[in-house]
């Protein structure tokens, strides 16, 4: 039996599961696999929208919940009351999740919902993420973690059964821009993102912009760097006019948890 299959096998028994719905490559999947093989009715899926959730993620999300025929609820959430979000410890994300959760926890039990499982998938495993332990103090499921579904293998699949958007970008929650300690504020949050929907706009694929006070540090996939060296008077005048004061090109390239060092 290959993973899907086994991924398949274990959701058959569940009456109705829920689904936390970010909006990515992984948990479009996941809903895309729950829907497919309990059927759409025996799906829940909950889509927490807050100034942490970069808006390009926010507005795809919203796009694959209106097509997937998937019964879904919009949960609204005001990071600013999150216990430990605003201050950025090293365990924010554990803060995060476990408020985060509760209230798609409580939610999929008002919608009958057996289970409720999120996209954390076996790549993540590697990383430092203190959201995993809230996830399970919980007892929130992550079948793709479980299952050893890798990051890679989610595309191709997804790729295989026409999900759209597969080969999107990874964008992850914006608080992974700032260094722990570093304040967080809906008006940084908003900055961040506007500065990689900038980047994006101009044709670069992966990226990230680490906000470190007034400093913005680019990373970018290898292959872009010189092009953005090529227009760097235009990408500096643009990027400064957002607010930052200074602009710097990291040249070990983009990469997964880069503030987790």
């Amino acid at each position: 039996m290959n993973r899907l299959e086994a991924l398949r096998s274990w959701l058959q028994p569940f009456n109705r599961v829920g689904i936390a719905f970010s909006g990515g490559v992984d948990s479009a999947f996941l809903l895309s696999c729950a829907s497919r093989t309990l059927g759409p009715d025996r799906v829940r899926a909950f889509m927490v929208v807050s100034a942490a959730l970069p808006g390009r993620e926010k507005a795809e999300g919203l796009a694959t919940l209106a097509r997937c025929g998937v019964p879904h609820r919009i949960l609204e959430v005001d990071a600013s009351v999150i216990p430990g979000f605003d201050t950025n410890p090293p365990d924010r994300c554990y803060h995060c999740k476990r408020f985060v959760f509760q209230n798609i926890l409580a939610a999929s039990r008002e919608e009958g919902c057996d289970v409720l499982m999120d996209g954390t998938n076996a790549d993540d495993l590697g990383d430092y993420r203190p959201g995993l332990k809230a996830l399970a103090e919980l007892g929130v499921e992550s079948p793709l973690a479980r299952f050893g579904l890798r990051k890679a293998v989610i595309r191709e699949l997804s790729r295989e059964m026409g999900i759209p958007g597969w080969d999107r970008p990874s964008l992850a929650c914006l608080a992974t821009r700032f260094p722990t300690g570093q304040r967080l504020t809906p008006e940084l949050l908003a900055r961040v993102d506007a500065a990689e929907e900038l980047l994006r706009a101009e044709g670069f694929s992966q990226c990230r912009v680490r906000c470190h006070g007034d400093m913005a540090r680019l990373e970018l996939l290898p292959g872009e760097m010189e092009r953005l060296m090529a227009d760097r008077p235009h990408m500096d005048e643009a990027l400064k006019a957002l607010g930052f004061r200074q602009v710097v090109l990291d040249l070990a390239g983009y990469r997964m948890g880069s503030m987790n060092a």
